[in-house]
């Protein structure tokens, strides 16, 4: 199979040439994002891979079908970009990474927790400058502390496995209470009491129609003034104007943030000779007690490589004329 790749970095090619070694696929690799232009580089090729940013909307897909391609193969987990309606009427097929190591993503959650709250980033540049002063620096122990969990899949699964070990009461939202967790003592309860109850507050849901900006300003006021709020999910479950906002009134007491609304454009690329145009991201890295890192969340060897497996079978089970179902995205 000729398999188009959009939105590819070094790594990328380097991780799928290991997988393909024994698969034989014939992989081509853009650095442009898929777009309704560029899908006419997917010319000739069998199915096309893309990543969190790509835009697979009505148009880019239209043109994918126009090239007789009817497989679109997602490297990641979420398929907030894609329009599967339009995919479904257009005759193509979405397969994704439904678990690729979702302890890369709670492990960088729990980084982003303690170094907002332990103030870890100033540190490291004052320190940097000879500056070796405390104050401003003070957090909080997170033993005993309530942590709330938004989304408990496998991600936010493993947040509490790790917050349990902190010693933390774990409160969580999720359609589908987990019995394990239940049993281990984490308590279920409404979005309300979660957000009026926490010191910590991790987002681990999907982005849909009902999440968009599920952290907003109505949501923000309903805080403890010193929590501390994570995200490694996607960038739109918080409306980032308000929580400027918030910041600037001290309604929030820290934020570690991996994904951004408006990231696609400016992640995943180096931009230090650019001027940076966008305002709204300015003025969020201005704060001391944000920081922001550029999705890595996922970005280790463990799950790089069971990403471009789990990819490049979906591959051979769509070609073989089976496609694993769990991978297989619906119509929605």
């Amino acid at each position: 199979m000729k398999i188009a790749f959009f939105s590819t970095q070094p790594y990328d090619q380097t991780s799928f040439a290991v997988a393909n070694a024994a698969a034989n696929h014939q992989l081509v690799f853009f650095k442009e994002q898929l777009s309704p232009v560029s899908a006419a580089f997917a010319s000739g090729c069998t199915a096309v891979c893309c990543f969190v940013n790509d835009a697979a909307d009505a148009p880019a897909l239209r043109e994918l079908a126009n090239a007789g391609i009817p497989l679109l193969l997602l490297r990641c987990a979420g398929f907030n970009n894609v329009d599967l309606v339009a995919a479904a009427d257009n005759g193509i097929t979405v397969m994704r990474v439904p678990a690729y190591s979702p302890h890369a993503v709670a492990e960088h959650t729990i980084a982003l927790l303690m170094s907002v709250n332990r103030r870890i980033h100033r540190a490291w540049s004052r320190v940097r400058e000879g500056d070796f002063r405390l104050q401003g620096l003070l957090g909080f122990d997170l033993y005993q502390k309530t942590a709330g969990i938004i989304g408990t899949g496998r991600i936010g699964r493993c947040v509490a496995e790790i917050l349990l070990g902190f010693g933390c009461q774990i409160l969580a939202v999720d359609q589908f209470p987990d019995a394990d967790l239940q049993h281990r003592g984490v308590r279920y309860v409404e979005l309300a009491e979660l957000l009026s109850q926490s010191h910590v507050i991790t987002l681990h849901c999907p982005l849909t129609t009902d999440t968009h900006h599920l952290i907003n300003a109505a949501t923000l006021s309903q805080m403890r003034p010193e929590c501390l709020l994570i995200n490694t999910g996607r960038g739109a479950l918080v409306d980032t104007k308000a929580l400027i906002e918030a910041l600037k009134n001290k309604r929030i007491g820290g934020v570690g943030l991996d994904v951004y609304e408006e990231e696609s454009g400016l992640f995943f690329a180096d931009h230090s000779d650019d001027t940076l145009t966008d305002d709204v991201f300015a003025r969020l890295l201005t704060f001391s007690n944000v920081l922001v890192t550029g999705h890595q969340g996922f970005f280790t060897q463990e799950a790089l490589a069971e990403i471009a497996e789990t990819t490049l079978s979906n591959a051979d089970s769509f070609a073989a004329g089976s496609p694993n179902r769990q991978c297989v995205v619906s119509r929605v």
